[in-house]
């Protein structure tokens, strides 16, 4: 209020009311007086002027197409992230959105790519989360199976938030802001990622949730982009976020509808990215990616193996009756294992037997079904090099076998109990057991018999154990927590 507002209206109050007999320099002197009382106290008036409409910068259609000057560099590419953009990932509780996200800001602070994204150059990234404590947060990234080099170039870059209890309204946005300009007092971030959009959610005056639009749209507006403006306007931004309880072939038919607020998240961001598992019994997961600025990727299959994120072959992955060859898959299984440890146990009670006796004694036993089934899984374990043969067996009291092959033989075969030795010069007995170790082997070119060339080493045909482990993992099978045949020893 100025002193004109201030006399002007105590004179229509002693007008419409009070209707005082005081000459009017009397009511200007008080006026005056009480001015000066409240400059006193609250200091001078300051004067609320009009703020300046911001110019709108518009360009005719020529000159958009004469202009050939480079594009700008993605953060994340391609066109994933790009300057001043907001990337938003989705999925639902505990199908590993955060964990994704971790490995993909490590990734993009040391410059190195991430599954089919790049980042040019090592990216100052400031990771805001409010889930994970401390304690379990260091666990977490400690367990991470990455390069050391990556690591080694994202020790500095990356700047994570333990578990953070406050609200993302205008006091939190300063006390973000301050928080990222301490981290990052030479320049200004490169992205700013928030984790998850719930924890941290400020809905406005109304107090709305993150379902509604209109506290979407403000929190977007308001929160999200004031504090990117507040320390770096073109920095990009990465938002999790949790899904609605969609079924299965809702998502499939359109995965960026389950977003929470998707309406207004969806028209607001420049790029989104869903995470969810189509089989709840599988730790496969597919990955949907949508482009603003850019053409579209096809939905990818990602899982988590040996402590990293690798995708997966699609053309592997069935398209019809997925349910049931999921169970054959592992029925197949089950008899491989049956196998190999009917196998180990009869030669450890003193019997060998070949291809044709063996499916002939267990028929219909164990769950292997007919012989004509054990013989085939016979021949194709036989193919794969999970089982060998040995012509030979007079060191065990047994005939030479004149059949094609011989007598079937695994890895870690020995047979019958084991025997005694006893030193002569010293009188110490020692037990050993009788190792079988084969002669022959089935050709898994050709499926001819030939001659095993060392048989103290068991080796495996070229691409069969490559098939349980992914190349991009460069991991053992021990590291990925597989394990020999010769340790699922099944009872008979």
């Amino acid at each position: 209020m100025t002193p004109d507002e201030g006399w002007e209206a105590i004179c229509g109050y002693n007008a419409a009311c009070l209707r005082p007999t005081w000459p009017l320099e009397r009511l200007k002197a008080e006026a005056d007086a009480i001015w000066a009382r409240h400059v006193t106290r609250n200091g001078p008036a300051t004067l609320r002027a009009e703020a300046p409409s911001a110019e709108i910068v518009a360009h005719r259609l020529g000159a958009l197409l004469d202009d050939t000057s480079p594009m700008p560099d993605d953060l994340i590419g391609p066109r994933l992230l790009t300057p001043g953009g907001m990337l938003v990932l989705g999925g639902a509780p505990k199908v590993g959105k955060s964990d994704f996200l971790i490995s993909l800001l490590i990734h993009a602070a040391a410059g190195a790519p991430f599954l089919r994204f790049t980042a040019p150059r090592p990216l100052r990234v400031f990771y805001l989360q409010a889930e994970i404590q401390y304690h379990y947060l260091r666990e977490r990234l400690q367990q991470l199976r990455l390069d050391p080099a990556i690591l080694a170039r994202a020790r500095d870059t990356l700047v994570v938030t333990p578990k953070l209890r406050l609200l993302l309204n205008e006091e939190g946005v300063a006390q973000v802001a301050a928080g990222i300009r301490s981290a990052f007092p030479d320049a200004p971030p490169d992205i700013i990622s928030i984790d998850p959009i719930r924890n941290l959610f400020d809905g406005g005056p109304e107090g709305e949730s993150e379902n509604d639009n209109g506290a979407m749209l403000f929190f977007l507006q308001s929160r999200v982009e004031a504090l990117r403006d507040m320390v770096a306007p073109e920095a990009g931004v990465i938002l999790a976020h949790h899904t609605k309880k969609l079924s299965k072939q809702q998502v499939k038919d359109d995965p960026f509808l389950s977003l929470s607020g998707a309406s207004a998240l969806r028209g607001f961001y420049t790029s989104g990215m869903i995470l969810f598992r189509p089989d709840e019994e599988k730790t496969q997961r597919e990955l949907h990616v949508e482009l603003r600025n850019g053409p579209g990727i096809a939905p990818l299959l990602v899982d988590k193996i040996g402590g990293r994120w690798v995708e997966l072959d699609r053309h592997s992955e069935r398209l019809v009756r997925q349910e049931i060859g999921r169970k054959l898959d592992a029925e197949r299984l089950r008899k491989q294992d049956v196998i190999l440890g009917v196998l180990l146990d009869e030669a450890a009670e003193g019997r060998l037997y070949s291809i044709m006796q063996l499916a002939e004694k267990f028929e219909n036993t164990l769950g292997l079904g007919s012989k004509h089934t054990i013989r085939e899984r016979l021949s194709v374990l036989a193919t794969k090099g999970f089982v060998k043969f040995r012509r030979d067996g007079s060191e065990f009291g047994l005939d030479v076998v004149r059949s094609r092959f011989g007598y079937l033989c695994v890895e870690g075969m020995t047979f019958g109990p084991d025997i005694e030795t006893i030193d002569p010069d010293t009188g110490e007995v020692t037990t050993s057991a009788r190792r079988v170790l084969p002669s022959h082997f089935k050709c898994p070119q050709t499926g001819n018999c030939l001659d095993v060339e060392n048989p103290e080493i068991w080796v495996y045909p070229q691409g069969v154990l490559d098939d349980l482990t992914p190349p991009e993992n460069d991991l053992t099978p021990e590291e990925l927590g597989l394990t020999p045949h010769s340790s699922r020893k099944i009872k008979s």
